[in-house]
């Protein structure tokens, strides 16, 4: 088993890990993203989000996907989007290394902190950042506008 940086090819697998994130959070029916999109947005001129693969015999296991965050009070952050590993290869090690080695890009990249969202039922998810001895907020509310809601509110005040 091995970690490695994601490439172009692996995106079919990389949605087939993030449907699996979702499914398991009970939100399928949200994933909207395609291969297409997760290409464009990921191996163009800018890309927006980075990840690393867990892979035995050209099987990829697990996902660790992210991106750069800015904090205006401390500065560059690693923003952890999706975690996940397959679920018939859980509890066998493959998440650790593979958390260990994003820390690694945090600590290579010289960033303030790695930073994630994880929904306060998920214990095993809980429990596994904690043997990090990661501090797990529950102060924050999660805001979000969606893009019905974007649009409705630009066409109102540009009528």
């Amino acid at each position: 088993m091995k970690i490695r940086k994601g490439l172009k090819t692996d995106l079919p697998y990389v949605l087939e890990l993030i449907k699996e994130l979702a499914d398991y959070e009970n939100a399928i029916e949200e994933v909207q993203i395609t291969v297409k999109e997760l290409e464009d947005d990921g191996f163009g001129k800018k890309p927006l989000y980075y990840f690393l693969v867990a892979e035995d015999k050209n099987k990829i296991l697990g996902l660790s996907f992210y991106h750069i965050r800015y904090s205006t009070w401390k500065g560059k952050f690693l923003f952890l989007e999706d975690f996940v590993i397959k679920k018939e290869y859980r509890n066998l090690g493959i998440g650790s290394q593979l958390f260990e080695a994003t820390i690694k890009i945090c600590y290579e990249q010289n960033m303030k902190g790695m930073c994630w969202q994880v929904l306060d039922w998920n214990t095993p998810a809980i429990n596994f950042y904690k043997k990090y001895n990661a501090e797990i907020s529950s102060s924050w509310l999660n805001g979000k506008l969606d893009k019905l809601s974007i649009n409705k509110i630009y066409t109102k005040f540009n009528e």
